[in-house]
């Protein structure tokens, strides 16, 4: 009877024993008309007493069962069964983003493009780096999304107005040898795009792949603390020849 909504064969057996009989009945007489072995009739009915289709009593120390009314019991399963289907139409599903797929996009007006609609979209925090000409323009839309409590740290090479924002200068020296130019957002810790300069044209890759998200926010930190270093300590490296040699071979 019962194992149609999700009960057990033993379940199912004790609470038609229970259900057929005029008067309570104690374990025992249970074991005898159910079917169900000794060493499991117990476990059975505590279950059963624990979602509520069976009353125990005591008469004369001895425990006694009997099954809640079939009506009730009827009126309880049909209640909790459109209360399950009510919970389920309303719980919002969602299937976790497990793209690990690297995605290639060229074209700098649609690389541009792409950028803008992820900031728009970032929910937590926005790790931005490039070159004070292509970051300017988005110096706006990274202050909204500072105001809507999105954590926004930039990184710009060459001088660039950032307003509150949390930023980080790199002044290039004539003398660098592998600065090119480059544009790198990571949002939420999730994805990132980044483009470089390949043939004179720039070259895209957007992915959600997490060791390439842990890897450019690596690489992003890498920048950050190389240019605040060199900020900071700038006179005694530029002293030193072969630091000096070194930091201008440095990609930041």
């Amino acid at each position: 009877m019962l194992q149609k909504f999700g009960f057990t064969q033993y379940e199912s057996q004790v609470f038609e024993a229970l259900t057929a009989s005029k008067e309570p009945m104690s374990a025992t007489t249970i074991v005898k008309y159910s079917q169900v072995p000794k060493s499991k009739v117990y476990e059975v009915l505590q279950r059963l007493g624990e979602k509520g289709l069976i009353l125990t009593s005591f008469s004369e120390r001895k425990k006694l069962y009997t099954a809640l009314p079939l009506e009730t019991t009827i009126e309880k399963l049909t209640a909790e069964f459109e209360a399950n289907v009510e919970e389920m139409r309303n719980k919002q599903i969602s299937v976790p983003n497990s793209d690990e797929r690297v995605w290639t996009l060229q074209n700098d007006e649609s690389i541009q493009a792409l950028i803008k609609e992820r900031l728009q979209k970032a929910e937590k925090e926005i790790l931005i780096t490039g070159w004070n000409d292509e970051l300017f323009h988005l110096i706006p839309l990274l202050e909204d999304k500072k105001r809507q409590g999105v954590k926004v740290e930039l990184l710009s090479v060459g001088e660039l107005k950032t307003g509150n924002l949390h930023a980080h200068v790199l002044l290039p020296d004539e003398k660098h040898e592998a600065l090119e130019r480059h544009k790198l957002i990571i949002v939420d810790h999730e994805e990132i795009l980044f483009a470089g300069v390949e043939q004179e044209n720039f070259q895209g890759i957007h992915t959600s792949s997490k060791p390439m998200v842990k890897f450019f926010s690596e690489f992003f930190y890498h920048d950050v603390a190389l240019t605040e270093i060199t900020k900071k300590y700038h006179d005694i490296l530029m002293a030193d020849e072969d630091i000096k040699e070194i930091l201008m071979k440095l990609r930041y």
